[in-house]
Order: C-alpha cells, then sequence, then structure tokens
C-alpha cells in the first residue's frame, strides 16, 4: 500500500515558465491535448470519470461562474466533499482567471462568516448535504451573490436568481473554454490556515506553485507516474490533500480516488480493497 520512493536525485530540477500561464492548462487541458483524455482521472464511488470529462465538466463550471460574472482574481468559494465536481471546480475557476477556496466541511457556522466574508467570495459552491448550514447564516454573508449546490438530488432545490443547482448550471453552460490569459505570479487559490492562533489566515497560492510542488516532490521523491492510482486520507480541502490526491496525479495523467466521507479505519481498507492504489496518504490520527 505504501509506495517505495527512489532516490532523490541531488540536482534540483530547473523550472522555467512562461510569464503567461494558467495551471489549468498544464494540469488538465495538457492531457487532452497529448492524447489522455480517455485516461481515468478520478475513481468515485464505484465509477471512472476521465479526464476529458473533468476538462468538460471544469470548462462548463468555469462558463457558469462567467455567467454569474464572476471576474478574474475574485473569490470563489468551494465547500464540497472529496468528488469530480470538487477537481471540476477548482481547476474550472482558476481556468478563468478566478481564486477557488476549498473551504473545510465540518467548521462551525461563525467560521464560514469569518472565512467567506474576509475573503470577499462571491461564489458559493457547496455541496447539498451542507447547504442548510450556510442558509442560516446567508444573511450575515455580505459580498456572496451566488450559491450553486451540488448532489441536489434527496431535497429538492428551489432555485432563484441567486441560488442554482449545479447539474442545471453546468447543463446550459458551454463545454468550451479559453483560459484567461493569467501570469505565472497571479494568484491561483486560497486556503485557509488552521492550528494557528487567532482567526484563520488566507494563504494565497500562486499560479506556479503547483508546478513547483510537483517537480520538487512528487515527481523526484516519490516518483509518482501516469500508472499511479493515488488515496489520500486527509481531505482535498487541506493542502496535503489538495496536492497528495488531486494535482500531483493531475500533473503526471494519473488517477485519484475520491472519497466522499469520513476517513474512517474500515471505509479506507475497503477503499484500498476496491482501488488498489499505489500511493497512499495517511496521517499521524
Amino acid at each position: 500500500m505504501l509506495h517505495t520512493q527512489p532516490e532523490a536525485s541531488a540536482a534540483a530540477p530547473q523550472i522555467v515558465l512562461p510569464d503567461q500561464f494558467n495551471a489549468t492548462t498544464a494540469f488538465l487541458d495538457r492531457h487532452i491535448a497529448e492524447g489522455r483524455g480517455t485516461r481515468t482521472a478520478v475513481y468515485y464511488e464505484g465509477k471512472a470519470y476521465t479526464y476529458a470529462q473533468i476538462a468538460e465538466l471544469a470548462n462548463r463550471v468555469g462558463n457558469g461562474l462567467l455567467e454569474l460574472g464572476v471576474d478574474i482574481e475574485q473569490r470563489v468559494a468551494l465547500l464540497l466533499l472529496d468528488s469530480p465536481q470538487f477537481a471540476a471546480s477548482f481547476f474550472g475557476a482558476i481556468k478563468i482567471g478566478a481564486v477557488p477556496i476549498p473551504t473545510n466541511t465540518v467548521l462551525r457556522p461563525n467560521d464560514y462568516v469569518y472565512m467567506f466574508n474576509d475573503s470577499r467570495a462571491r461564489v458559493l459552491i457547496i455541496h447539498a448535504t451542507l447547504w442548510q448550514t450556510i442558509q442560516h447564516i446567508r444573511p450575515q454573508l455580505k459580498y456572496l451573490r451566488h450559491v450553486v449546490v451540488v448532489n441536489n438530488t434527496a431535497t429538492p432545490l428551489t432555485t432563484s436568481a441567486d441560488t442554482h443547482d449545479f447539474e442545471q448550471w453546468t447543463g446550459r453552460a458551454s463545454a468550451t473554454l479559453q483560459a484567461a490569459e493569467t501570469l505565472k505570479d497571479d494568484s491561483a487559490f486560497w486556503l485557509y490556515s488552521s492550528g494557528s492562533t487567532g482567526f484563520p489566515k488566507g494563504c494565497v497560492h500562486l499560479q506556479h506553485d503547483m508546478v513547483y510542488c510537483t517537480e520538487y516532490y512528487a515527481r523526484p521523491i516519490l516518483g509518482i507516474n501516469e500508472n499511479d492510482i493515488t488515496f489520500s486520507a486527509a481531505k482535498l480541502y487541506f493542502a496535503y490533500g489538495l496536492g497528495n490526491n488531486l494535482y500531483f496525479p493531475f500533473s503526471v495523467g494519473a488517477s485519484t480516488v475520491c472519497f466522499p466521507g469520513r476517513p474512517l479505519p474500515e471505509d479506507m481498507f475497503k477503499v484500498v480493497e476496491q482501488y488498489h492504489p499505489t500511493i497512499f496518504f495517511g496521517v499521524p490520527t
């Protein structure tokens, strides 16, 4: 289950990126252009989603955000379970130059009020199981203009001018999208800190940061390649999980297993038995 680490090269790779650079083109669109569109990108609840499917959904998310008036560098909060929709929302926002903020799904309502107001997030993409919590505090969210609800099958959603069903919203958006002309040092996404004193801090990650993480760690240390399947106990809203289980595998055209539930030991073993991941990322708890 654990991946054997190859010896790290003494010489660090030299990374040269063009000034105009959008991370989604490197981590998602490149695989389509290079013929890997039919490869599995995400395993989720017994289904396999290809790179072409994730790329198309990301384009639809990006176009949907543009329709909602989201402009370059404006923040888009993600309150989502680990899923294909998370991957598509993350890369779709980045592709238009917006800044997604993966957000912890088990926080208190007051924490969400602080984070969403501090970030001035204009749009929130949220899983239906978490929507009730946000409904109660929505009047306190000063900058939020639109909410998009994912997996809205259990309880029908009353849509409105500012509340949207994810499937309908992406279904009417175009499947093609040109990447925004972002620069390599522009903001790509934020992550709020946890465990520090005082309120959480919004940590800004740039368009080039994911490239540096993969080229200096995932490739030379883990030896990750396109035949790997990754699985992480840490969720995608954590920096550890986001790298391990999204942009590390997407950097090489590998596959990732997204598990939406709590990482209980018995469930982790079931996932490992079902998908046989080659790289498992655990936590010391």
